[in-house]
């Protein structure tokens, strides 16, 4: 009786120490499994990549890309992004004829660029990247302007025929000739501005152009009875050199500032920021689809960092989702 008790009892202690066994092995083959798939995402993250990237089109849109790139060449030193600044319509020039990966732009494609792309048999992805406020600049020594409104900025800019001096605008303000300095007609700032102020009619004939916000920068700060506009970031910039002018869109002037800007208060000069992505370059090229990866989940601080307004949160997260799904 007791060699039975002893037999059965020995035959549920060695039972137990074979489960027991089975479920370290059990376990230690799900660890090494789960420790097997962290190394190979980590892997993934910090694969090298090789190849070039070609970005060309807006002057706005420049800073935020320049600075992402140089990011993103210090995290992927195999990959040469080069970044251009044609202006929005000379890049999307570029980019429907397959010159170009990226086209940033100022303002949304228009329909015969679109047309243009189909042609070309480019199909293409837009990603918004930040806000911009269009900002409006004279001389720092300019002590008569406090602001404008839409019809003064309008009744300013269009070409009447006539010279335009300071008195004309306002009763009180010099009898001195204004200087314009914009964005030339390839910027998608010369477009934004021409759809919202000039209402599409032609620019005053002594406006001085340029694709180069520099450029622009330097001919306000160099004429006491200058004005400009460009993007946000380049006033932002230059701030010991410019002032900028408060523009009442209808409710009262408002200054451009991040606040201003995203909230929309800074009406009608704020704008969305974009860029337009070759989509076969994102499905056969690697190193495209890891920049715009990078550059939406790295484009809030950038944006900010070069002086726009980054968009909320939940927007760069949306695209990113967008982006997982072109395969």
């Amino acid at each position: 009786m007791k060699s039975f008790k002893f037999l059965a009892l020995s035959i549920m202690v060695g039972s137990l120490l074979a489960f027991a066994t089975a479920c370290g092995q059990s376990e230690g083959a799900n660890g090494a499994n789960e420790e097997t798939n962290e190394q190979q995402n980590a892997g993934e993250e910090n694969k090298q990549l090789e190849g070039d990237i070609a970005l060309d089109g807006s002057s706005t849109v420049f800073p935020i890309m320049e600075a992402a790139s140089e990011e993103y060449m210090g995290t992927q030193p195999g990959v040469k992004v080069s970044v251009g600044q044609s202006g929005t319509g000379g890049g999307f020039e570029k980019f429907t004829k397959g010159e170009t990966d990226f086209s940033n732009a100022s303002r949304p494609i228009k329909d015969e660029e679109k047309q243009a792309a189909a042609d070309g048999g480019i199909e293409f992805q837009e990603f918004q990247l930040a806000y911009d406020g269009l900002s409006v600049v004279v001389n720092k020594e300019n002590d008569w302007v406090d602001h404008l409104t839409v019809d003064e900025l309008k009744k300013m800019w269009v070409e009447d025929g006539k010279t335009k001096k300071w008195s004309d605008i306002r009763e009180g303000w010099p009898e001195e000739e204004i200087k314009f300095f914009s964005p030339g007609h390839d910027s998608g700032t010369y477009d934004y501005f021409d759809e919202v102020i000039l209402d599409e009619q032609p620019i005053a004939e002594s406006a001085q152009l340029s694709e180069d916000d520099n450029v622009l920068v330097q001919g306000v700060s160099g004429d006491k009875n200058a004005i400009g506009y460009f993007g946000y970031a380049y006033y932002a910039e230059n701030k010991d050199k410019l002032k900028v002018v408060p523009v009442d869109g209808g409710n009262g002037p408002v200054e451009p500032n991040n606040d201003t800007i995203e909230s929309g208060e800074y009406a009608p000069l704020s704008r969305p920021l974009f860029t337009y992505v070759n989509t076969a370059a994102l499905k056969e090229k690697e190193q495209v689809r890891d920049f715009i990866k990078f550059v939406l989940e790295e484009g809030g601080p950038l944006a900010e960092e070069v002086g726009y307004v980054s968009l909320p949160q939940e927007k760069y997260d949306e695209q990113l989702k967008t982006l997982e799904g072109i395969k």
